[in-house]
């Protein structure tokens, strides 16, 4: 990992001196003056500097991991330059990311920081005061704002550049690569109940019931988990099963492909009998693959903002006043939107936003909307863009297994495209940087 160290306005104004030696004068008890170097630049970068201080914290970061993980170093003067150059083309990002305002505040930070936490077992607070205690708080602060900060940028800059064609999405889908990438995967959760060669014919039909019985309360809604370890509290028979995580068709047995594919997430299956025993299965979740089908929901709209010639309290009268108007007049919607809404994307339709998916709305307008009959004129009621009034036209679902798949080709691809087009990026930005490098 590579982390760019934050410099103030003050490094900028180091480029107005004529020296390179950032110095200090310290007054003796001799009384006889010394300079005595504190800092110096290795690199002027446009209009910023890379410090030494930067260049040798970087080199130890190096050093105590590649010994942490018995990792052979280049030689020291082949390190350094890999180094420094390495820092010269985050600076040069870190300038690019404040011209295009590119910032995180401490709450994303505090967030980041909140993550390394709990995956290093650790509260919040006591990972703060462990690296408070090695001394690296807040650079590893600073460290994590510069990281996010360039991995936006690069996202940025470099996703625009690249395309994606409709004859490269037909290709990968029609690949071996791209069928095997956008099919489905299949978490399952099973139990089996084995049989032994010895079993005489009675014992296996007990078993063979006893599995049905399982099978039976699974489906009326008892948990898997609970059921398993009841079963095993129980001792009436052998319990045995195969936690077989996340696995794609092909890679379940094919006892189990076969009837898993047409299942619904939390359906049940079994007693399924093959030679090893009487087994049942779940399917826990599914993600991927190209059967999407979509609930979609019709809906207008009208939507008064606060502003600077209509306060809160106004604004809430109007939309109360247009909803009567509508609900208790008979005015049209269409019409009183068009005179009255400020939602600029859907004013000229009259307030409606045609069909959209579920998701696809403001989390407090969903909420609202998903508890409307058709044709029902909602209650007036708040969202972060102003105040609503909102009718649902229609409900359907839609399948979009193909828009879909697309999408998924296209994602693939392009995340394939990125690291290439990335690397050509950053050749042209450091081109195109003025460089010097000082001694």
């Amino acid at each position: 990992m590579t982390y760019l160290g934050l410099k103030s306005a003050a490094h900028r104004a180091r480029l107005t001196v004529s020296s390179a030696l950032i110095c200090l004068l310290f007054t003796l008890p001799t009384a006889a003056q010394q300079r005595v170097l504190l800092d110096k630049i290795v690199a002027i970068v446009d209009r910023d500097v890379v410090l030494q201080s930067e260049l040798n914290n970087r080199l130890e970061d190096i050093r105590r991991t590649a010994d942490r993980n018995s990792q052979e170093l280049p030689l020291p003067n082949q390190l350094r330059d890999e180094v420094l150059e390495t820092l010269i083309l985050e600076n040069i990002q870190m300038q690019f990311a404040e011209r295009a305002s590119i910032r995180y505040d401490d709450d994303t930070i505090n967030r980041v920081l909140g993550n390394m936490a709990q995956e290093s077992g650790l509260s919040f607070e006591g990972y703060v005061k462990a690296l408070q205690d090695q001394g690296v708080y807040l650079q590893t602060r600073e460290q994590v704002r510069q990281q996010l900060t360039i991995q936006e940028l690069q996202r940025g800059y470099v996703n625009q550049r690249i395309t994606v064609t409709d004859q490269e999405i037909n290709n990968f889908l029609n690949s071996e690569m791209g069928q095997d990438v956008i099919s489905a995967d299949y978490l399952i959760d099973h139990i089996l109940i084995p049989i032994a060669a010895t079993d005489n014919p009675q014992l296996r039909a007990e078993k063979l019931r006893y599995t049905a019985e399982l099978a039976a309360q699974l489906e009326e809604g008892d948990s898997i988990t609970e059921t398993r370890a009841r079963v095993l509290a129980e001792r009436r028979f052998a319990l045995d099963g195969t936690n077989f995580g996340w696995r794609k068709l092909e890679q379940l047995p094919a006892l189990f492909a076969n009837a898993v594919e047409p299942m619904r997430v939390g359906q049940v299956e079994g007693p399924i009998k093959a030679g090893n025993g009487f087994h049942i299965i779940q399917l826990r979740d599914k993600r991927g693959g190209t059967e999407q089908i979509v609930k979609q929901t019709h809906i207008r709209h009208i939507m008064l903002a606060p502003n600077e010639i209509r306060d809160e309290q106004q604004t809430i009268a109007l939309i109360n006043e247009l909803r009567q108007r509508i609900v208790e007049d008979g005015e049209e919607f269409t019409s009183l939107a068009r005179q009255n809404s400020d939602d600029a994307t859907s004013v000229v339709a009259g307030g409606d936003l045609d069909w959209v998916s579920q998701g696809g709305m403001p989390v407090e307008m969903e909420s609202v909307v998903d508890a409307l009959e058709a044709g029902e004129i909602s209650e007036p009621f708040r969202s972060p863009m102003g105040w609503h009034i909102a009718e649902v036209l229609g409900r359907r679902e839609s399948d979009l297994s193909s828009e879909y798949t697309r999408s998924q080709a296209a994602n693939m691809l392009r995340n394939r495209k990125f690291e290439l087009e990335l690397q050509n990026w950053l050749v042209e930005i450091r081109e195109e940087a003025f460089v010097e490098l000082v001694d």
